[in-house]
């Protein structure tokens, strides 16, 4: 008989109970459980917090080889609707392994408005924060990638001369994309990080920079008297840019393109976010137009336009009605 099978059969009677022999039993399970999912390319971090809620329902009390106990712990927990999500996910990957399935509980995903600081109030905090972090903010700032994608990449990925840096290494299945155009602030800052390893921020881990990020904004909200900067996240900065790129450019298209997302629904939420963002202030209209070449900028330049974004390596000019 398989350890699986035995654990089973130990488990369904109730009966001849040896606790030592199923708890290793289990731990093997968990760590098998773990081996597999690396074999199945799941990423790092998803692996991390698979193990990390499993861990905790049993820690909790729960039978990880019994669903309604499972069951019975989580009914006991004060968890939001995305934290119940990601527990019985984890579950469900883990009884997948042993063949075997559940129910989930229900639960109710309430997805909140995300807070979106003023432009300001991210430059304070880039410029009051230690290097890297004062550089991984500011591209964040510019580009939007999620703190997974950004402590990735390679310099080789980065074109300075040309002011390019590109994004090949997307988190949640979002596509690959290219940030032309950065701005002379970044690429300094850029240039002025050690180019000793492989990455732009080296031996940085994301704890680290973490770590760094809330010091650095407990210091500024208490020396500038504005608890608004303790609330910017890492992917604050992300919502921050989708908000004032749907402002500006009133196309969901470009955002959709701009963050990497592959459907559009994640995407609608910045027309809610900017619509209630600038419902009370006055009404910024534009007229917008791609450039193309140095005689179209030039044409549009003498007649008010300015250069303010680009898009999949297009000029976009803009001048108000």
């Amino acid at each position: 008989m398989d350890p699986l099978t035995e654990t089973k059969s130990v488990t369904s009677d109730g009966k001849n109970l040896n606790w030592k022999n199923l708890s290793e039993r289990l731990e093997i399970h968990l760590e098998a459980h773990r081996v597999q999912m690396e074999l199945d390319g799941y990423n790092p971090k998803t692996i991390r917090l698979s193990q990390s809620s499993l861990k905790v329902l049993k820690a909790r009390g729960a039978d990880l080889l019994m669903p309604d106990s499972v069951k019975a712990v989580i009914a006991r927990q004060q968890w939001s609707g995305n934290r119940t999500r990601n527990v019985c996910n984890a579950y469900t990957s883990f009884l997948r392994y042993l063949n075997l399935s559940w129910t989930p509980p229900r639960y109710t995903i309430i997805r909140k408005v995300p807070f979106i600081p003023t432009e300001q109030e991210i430059d304070e905090l880039v410029a009051g924060s230690p290097n890297p972090l004062a550089t991984f903010l500011q591209l964040l700032k510019e580009t939007a990638m999620r703190r997974g994608e950004a402590i990735k990449i390679p310099w080789i990925d980065v074109d300075l001369e040309r002011r390019v840096i590109n994004c090949n290494y997307p988190e949640k299945g979002s596509n690959p994309r290219s940030f032309p155009a950065l701005s002379g602030k970044l690429l300094n800052m850029l240039n002025n990080l050690p180019k000793e390893n492989e990455t732009l921020f080296g031996n940085a881990t994301e704890n680290l920079l973490k770590n760094q990020l809330c010091r650095a904004r407990a210091r500024l909200a208490f020396k500038l008297g504005n608890p608004r900067i303790k609330e910017i996240h890492f992917h604050t900065l992300r919502h921050w840019k989708a908000t004032m790129l749907y402002h500006y450019a009133k196309d969901i298209m470009i955002v959709k393109e701009f963050l990497g997302h592959r459907t559009i629904d994640n995407t609608l939420l910045y027309i809610q976010i900017e619509k209630s963002l600038f419902a009370n202030l006055p009404d910024d209209k534009f007229i917008i137009r791609a450039v193309h070449s140095i005689e179209e900028a030039t044409e549009l330049g003498e007649v008010g336009f300015e250069p303010f974004m680009v898009i999949q390596g297009v000029q976009l000019m803009r001048k108000r009605k």
